[in-house]
């Protein structure tokens, strides 16, 4: 029974080695076949309350929420449309996802590091737009997306998809999905629409010396592919 003592840990090391989903925005491979630790210039994630302005308040009433829902209006964009592109967590968004979405609208890149805790969301999406007012963009995108491994139940044979979260990979193939997720806002009133594409899924075989190589082959692809997917979307869905 001792002897299983040192096998135990050493699986426990690398279940639990490293912190957080992986991102879209810290996709780069870690020595050690895990997922972690953070490089220093990630600072972690925006959240949909920080660029929405929603505040976790006793303040909103029935006839606050009553009265939004009357005067919604549509968030749409056309060709003509000046994006302020944010990827949530980066400094600047993928050129995999700035150069579609210029090849239909006018985009701007825009910082989505995670704003300072001390301010309140409500100040801080408005200073969003504001900023995005004064630079002549009149819709706001901001986009989050995280990449998840297949995972198999040998009992059951069901497939399910489970965040990366630091846990060994000792397969030589890799399969592995890209989840997307967007808020299209109008930045003359904060009326905002969500925007989720299909995942989009992929696999890829490797070798231990190949396995850096092979996972982020594999991790530009699923961008491209989970980009273009997103950007079709918003042509076939959100643009007059």
């Amino acid at each position: 029974m001792k002897r299983l003592i040192p096998f135990v840990f050493v699986a426990a090391v690398f279940l639990f080695a490293g912190c957080g989903t992986r991102s879209i925005s810290n996709s780069d491979y870690q020595p050690g076949y895990r997922y972690g630790p953070s490089p220093a210039d990630y600072a972690g994630e925006l959240s949909e309350f920080d660029v929405l302005g929603v505040e976790a308040t006793d303040k909103v009433s029935d006839a606050d929420i009553e009265a939004a829902l009357r005067n919604k209006r549509t968030v749409r964009l056309s060709r003509a449309s000046h994006v302020l592109l944010i990827q949530s967590g980066a400094d600047f968004p993928d050129n995999l996802m700035q150069e579609p979405l210029a090849a239909n609208y006018i985009v701007g890149p825009f910082s989505g590091k995670p704003r300072n805790p001390k301010d309140e969301a409500a100040s801080f999406s408005k200073s969003l737009r504001l900023a995005a007012a004064r630079g002549g963009f009149d819709r706001i995108l901001c986009y989050w997306g995280v990449l998840e491994s297949q995972s198999t139940d040998k009992v059951t044979k069901s497939v399910s998809w489970v965040p990366i979260v630091g846990y060994f990979v000792p397969d030589e193939s890799q399969a592995m999905r890209i989840r997307l997720k967007a808020v299209l806002i109008d930045t003359a009133t904060g009326d905002w629409v969500m925007i989720q594409p299909d995942p989009v899924a992929d696999r890829q075989s490797s070798s231990l010396v190949s396995r850096a190589k092979s996972d982020q082959e594999l991790v530009a692809r699923l961008k491209e592919q989970g980009y273009k997917s997103m950007v079709s979307l918003l042509r076939s869905g959100f643009t007059d």
